[in-house]
């Protein structure tokens, strides 16, 4: 899944088919679960004015990287050490 996608979606800043379409995904994809937590744990740390866990900002950063060394749609977008 596109990252945009997920940080618009979670967000709150998609239609309704890209948010339906969304769900399904982070249905059967742990990958992209997970990440969903991660974002939604920062988003809501940040929120609150506090510090987001250290962890999950460097996995963060780690699945971003790892969208910079892949192609589009070949599935190995993957956070280093998963």
């Amino acid at each position: 899944m596109a990252i945009r996608v997920l940080q618009a979606y979670l967000d709150g800043e998609t239609d309704d088919v890209t948010a339906r379409q969304v769900i399904a995904h982070l249905n059967d994809c742990c990958d992209c679960g997970m990440e969903a937590v991660q974002y939604r744990e920062i988003k809501e740390s940040l929120a609150r004015r506090g510090r987001p866990d250290a962890q999950a900002v460097e996995r963060l950063r780690g699945f971003g990287s790892s969208l910079l060394h892949t192609g589009p749609g070949d599935g190995a977008a993957r956070v280093p050490g998963r």
